[in-house]
Formats: C-alpha cells, structure tokens, sequence
C-alpha cells in the first residue's frame, strides 16, 4: 500500500543515530547511502519497500510536526514493542505512552508511542494475538 514515509529532521546524523537502534531491532536493514542520497533510508526486511525515509526539509525552512500526524513501525512481537520503545526512550524520545495493550483499537493492539528528537510522533505496535 504505502511506497514510502518521509519524516522531517533537522538533523540528519543525529536523527540516523536515533533511528539506527530502533531499525537494527525491527530487522528495518539501513540502504546503501548512494542509492538513498540526500536522504537517510531503511528498507523492509527484505531490502525492498517500503522505505522509512529522514530527509531536510528541500524547501530549506525548519521540518514541522502535525496534530494529529503519526508514524506507525509494525514490530513482529511485542517483545519487540518493548524492546523498541526501550532504545527510543534511551535515545533522548520524550515519552508519549509505554508499551501496552490498547483494547480500544483491538483486543490484540499492543503498541508504545513516543517523540523523535525532531518531535514526530512514532508509534510502535504489534497486533498479534499472544501464541501459546
């Protein structure tokens, strides 16, 4: 469905060094800088799309954030939710909600939310039913 999703930072090295733990643990593998060029890009697992996508604003102004404007990163289990949600909190995000189910969406939504050092929300969720 989606080619892509671009993410504004205005700082690009630091923003891949933020990311970079949490792709590394999503098994998001990081494309080969001359392919992604001017951007900093991860692929699906299998080096295809689609892509996470940190780019500076073309326009050269300040990248700004949306109300209401999330990210959503699909973790494989919710160990994973937890793992993710862990390296992000240790990477400086601000915190917009711990791991956790969220019933009100489905019986098995199980996600954590949080900000980008550049103020994106991103939410991490599994939606997987526990397996015995």
């Amino acid at each position: 469905m989606y080619s892509h999703v671009t993410i504004g930072t205005k700082d690009k090295v630091r923003a891949k060094a933020f990311y970079t733990p949490i792709m590394e643990i999503l098994g998001n593998p990081l494309r080969d800088p001359a392919k992604a060029a001017p951007f900093v890009m991860w692929t699906a697992p299998d080096g295809g799309r689609p892509f996470f996508v940190l780019a500076t604003p073309f326009d050269g102004q300040a990248p700004t954030f949306g109300n209401g404007q999330m990210t959503a990163l699909l973790a494989p289990s919710r160990e994973i939710v937890d793992q993710v949600y862990a390296a992000a909190m240790k990477g400086g995000a601000a915190d917009e909600g711990a791991p956790g189910l969220r019933p009100q969406y489905h019986e098995n939504f199980y996600g954590a939310y949080f900000r980008d050092l550049d103020d994106n929300k991103i939410c991490i969720v599994c939606h997987d039913a526990v397996s015995d």
